[in-house]
């Protein structure tokens, strides 16, 4: 039986190389996207290059957690496993907004709508380390104060777009983490791992101003320190692949900075390995989302 992969948002940057690339080995892909007319282009553009991958569309906002719900009733309606879970998507340095749920829209989208999901598939991976539940973290996660900011945690007093962004990437770090931490407590053998892109060009650079955009090309900044998005996803397919891989690790590229180049193993904060932090975390996020993790 072919193995079943999910991965959010895809349909372009770094999901769509993780798409293609798991396209090749065979898997069976769920575009888990929130525009589904960029999700068809997308897999149409796979399908020029894999004439015989197996792509399913379902969509997903995961800014909404009834869409979230909607989702995995769908994909349980036409599946009975999974066996990887990619929670890649994300939005960055957006202006000020808030999901339908009440959340800050980059925690809410980025982590809290991802902590969800992970909840209502788990049941469904086999327990193997095989299976991998894998979480885009950041380089982010360790700017600002590298906190989460639990007296405000959706920025209601002053608002950082650059610190929200990075607030919401150490909570999926800590997340993989935490996730770890209690599938190893109950002997699981499934993988809690983590990912970090470096520096890439990717559409998660729409939120910049375009004279931002043109100043990095004529100073040849982008050049320099960014990698393409098909370079960014090596580390997610060494977190998804890799047979050495053991949960709890971050995968990241291992050039100076960890800014580009091959894959490896990151660095992580050491807030973010905390384990009283992770729990504080993790309860937070369970009455945030009502979500009941099952082990």
């Amino acid at each position: 039986m072919k193995e079943i992969a999910i991965i959010t948002g895809a349909n372009s940057g770094l999901g769509f190389e993780t798409a293609l690339e798991f396209a090749k080995k065979g898997i069976t892909i769920i575009m888990a996207c929130r525009n589904i007319q960029k999700a068809t282009d997308a897999k149409n553009s796979i399908l020029l290059q894999v004439k015989d991958a197996q792509l399913d569309i379902i969509k997903i906002d995961l800014s909404s957690l009834s869409s979230v719900r909607e989702f995995v009733k769908t994909f349980r309606e036409k599946y009975q496993k999974l066996n990887y879970l990619i929670n890649n998507a994300g939005v960055m340095w957006p202006e000020y907004s808030k999901t339908v749920d009440g959340f800050e829209n980059q925690m809410g989208s980025n982590y809290l709508g991802h902590f969800l999901l992970t909840s209502l598939l788990l049941d469904l991976m086999p327990d193997s380390s095989d299976s991998r539940v894998v979480t885009l973290s950041s380089l982010a996660h360790k700017w600002g104060k590298g906190v989460i900011n639990f007296d405000d945690i959706h920025w209601e007093k002053k608002y950082s777009k650059t610190d929200a962004y990075a607030q919401s990437k150490l909570a999926c770090l800590m997340f993989a983490n935490e996730l770890n931490n209690r599938l190893q407590e109950v002997g699981k053998k499934i993988l809690s791992v983590s990912a970090h892109p470096g520096i890439s060009s990717t559409e998660l650079t729409r939120h910049l101003k375009p004279f931002q955009i043109k100043l990095m090309k004529y100073t040849g900044i982008e050049a320099l320190v960014f990698q393409s998005a098909k370079r960014g996803a090596l580390p997610t397919l060494m977190a998804s692949f890799d047979e050495t891989a053991k949960g709890g690790e971050y995968f990241g590229p291992q050039g100076c900075c960890e800014f580009k180049g091959k894959a490896g193993r990151a660095k992580k904060s050491k807030y973010s390995q905390n384990r009283e932090n992770l729990k504080k975390l993790w309860t937070l996020s369970e009455s945030l989302t009502k979500a009941e993790y099952i082990f």
